[in-house]
C-alpha cells in the first residue's frame, strides 16, 4: 500500500510540474512575414484629401506624402480605408457634398487607373476575396457627416456610392454632433437630427465612427446604436490627459461592451502628453497669425511651425513605436484583445508622426513591437485587420435583419 501511495505522489508531482512549464511553441514569426500574410487594414488614410490639394501619382513612388502603392506594398498594407473628409468650415457654404462626391470619384478614379492594383471593397467579403487576389482594397469612410445636408436619404445615396463608415462631425460642430474640438455645444451632444442618423446607419449597414464627436456626443451614441460602433482614429486619453478628442477609459470599456473597436492612431499629439503640448503652441500661434493674415492655412501652420518650435524650445517631441504599443496594451487590459485596431491618420497629422512610423512601409515596425511584446500571431492578425472586420461583419449582419432595407 505504501508503494502504491507513493507512486500515485511522484505522479501527482510529475503532472504538477509538467502542467507549469510553458506551452511549446514553434518558431517565432518573422514580422514581415506576419505583414505580408495578413490583411492590414488601416481605417484612417487622407489619400483623395491631399491628392486633392497636391495631386500625384500613387501608383508610383512619390516624393512627398505618406501614401504611395510601392510603400504600401512593401509595408504589407492592403486594405486602407480612403477617407473621405470635408473639413468643417464648408458646411456653411453649402459645399460638403459637392466635396465629397469629388474626393469618392478620385478614389474610383484609382482603380479606373489601376485596375490591377486597386478595387474599391464594399464588404468584408469583398476585401478577403481582394486579398486572396494580390488587390488592394480601397473601402471608404466618410470623415465628417456634413454631407449628410439635413437629408436622411443622402445616407442611402452615399452607402451606395461606397461609403462605409461615418464620421458624424469633425473639428467644428455641425448639424449632427457637437465636436470634441469645439467649445460651442449647441446640442450637449447629437442633435435630434444626429440620432435619426445613427438609427439610419445601422439600418443600412454604415459603421458608426465615434471619433471627434463630443463625450456627451459618445454616450448618447452607445444608448441609441444597434449595432457594434468604431473609432476609427482616437487614442487613449489616458496617456493625454485633459484631450477630449482621445477616449477616456470608461468610453473604451463602453465601446467594447458595444461589440466595437478602437483603432490607435499614430499622431504623436494623440500618443503623448509632451507632444500634446507642442500640438497645443502651434494652436495658439496658429489662432494669433491668423488674427493679422486672413488668407492663413492650416497646412501653412503645419509648415512653417516646427522651424518656430524648434528655434524657441528644442526638438520636437515626437512619439515613437513603444509608445503607440503602450496604447495597445493600455486598451487590451481595460478590455481584450478583440477591441483594439489601426488607424494611422496618415497624410492627415502632418510632421506629428513617431519615429518609425513615418509612413505605409513602417507596418512591420509595430508589428515588430507587438512581438517584442509577446503578443502572438494571432493575436497581431487581430489588431492588424480581424477585429475592424469583425465589427464590419457585425453592421451588415444587422443590417440584413432590418425589414426596410432597401
Amino acid at each position: 500500500m505504501t508503494n502504491n501511495i507513493s507512486f500515485v505522489v511522484l505522479l501527482a508531482v510529475l503532472v504538477t510540474a509538467c502542467s507549469n512549464q510553458p506551452p511549446k511553441s514553434g518558431p517565432v514569426p518573422d514580422a514581415k512575414t506576419i505583414a505580408m500574410n495578413s490583411i492590414i487594414i488601416d481605417s484612417h488614410v487622407d489619400v483623395p484629401y491631399r491628392l486633392e490639394n497636391s495631386p500625384a501619382d500613387i501608383s508610383k513612388p512619390t516624393e512627398t506624402g505618406d501614401f504611395d502603392y510601392p510603400r504600401a506594398v512593401s509595408g504589407g498594407l492592403n486594405a486602407p480605408f480612403m477617407s473621405i473628409y470635408t473639413p468643417a468650415e464648408l458646411e456653411a457654404a453649402g459645399q460638403s457634398r459637392e466635396v465629397a462626391d469629388r474626393l469618392i470619384d478620385m478614389v474610383e478614379g484609382f482603380v479606373e487607373q489601376w485596375p490591377d492594383k486597386f478595387a474599391i471593397a464594399r464588404s468584408p467579403k469583398e476585401l478577403r476575396r481582394h486579398f486572396d487576389a494580390g488587390i488592394m482594397s480601397l473601402p471608404l469612410g466618410m470623415e465628417n457627416g456634413s454631407p449628410i445636408q439635413g437629408d436622411l436619404a443622402s445616407l442611402q445615396y452615399f452607402y451606395d456610392r461606397g461609403i462605409r463608415y461615418i464620421t458624424p462631425t469633425h473639428s467644428l460642430s455641425n448639424h449632427i454632433s457637437d465636436s470634441s474640438y469645439d467649445t460651442n455645444r449647441q446640442w450637449n451632444g447629437l442633435s435630434e437630427f444626429g440620432t435619426e442618423v445613427i438609427r439610419e446607419m445601422n439600418r443600412l449597414g454604415i459603421m458608426v465612427d465615434v471619433s471627434h464627436v463630443s463625450d456627451d456626443a459618445f454616450w448618447q451614441i452607445m444608448e441609441i446604436a444597434a449595432a457594434p460602433a468604431i473609432a476609427s482614429h482616437s487614442s487613449a486619453r489616458h496617456f493625454t490627459p485633459g484631450f477630449e478628442r482621445n477616449m477616456s477609459d470608461a468610453m473604451i470599456v463602453a465601446l467594447a461592451a458595444n461589440g466595437g473597436v478602437i483603432q490607435i492612431t499614430f499622431g504623436s499629439t494623440f500618443i503623448s502628453a509632451e507632444a500634446q503640448q507642442y500640438s497645443s503652441a502651434r494652436s495658439k500661434a496658429g489662432k494669433l497669425y491668423a488674427a493679422d493674415h486672413p488668407d492663413f492655412s492650416q497646412a501653412d501652420l503645419y509648415r512653417k511651425f516646427p522651424a518656430i518650435y524648434e528655434e524657441e524650445h528644442g526638438p520636437l517631441p515626437y512619439a515613437s513605436v513603444e509608445d503607440v504599443i503602450d496604447h495597445i496594451d493600455h486598451v487590451v487590459s481595460l478590455t481584450s484583445i478583440d477591441h483594439v485596431g489601426i488607424g494611422s491618420d496618415f497624410e492627415g497629422v502632418g510632421d506629428s508622426l513617431p519615429v518609425g512610423l513615418k509612413d505605409v512601409a513602417a507596418y512591420p515596425s509595430l508589428i515588430q513591437g507587438l512581438l517584442d511584446r509577446g503578443y502572438s500571431e494571432e493575436d497581431i492578425q487581430k489588431i492588424l485587420g480581424e477585429n475592424l472586420l469583425r465589427v464590419w461583419q457585425a453592421a451588415e449582419d444587422y443590417a440584413a435583419t432590418t425589414s426596410n432595407k432597401t
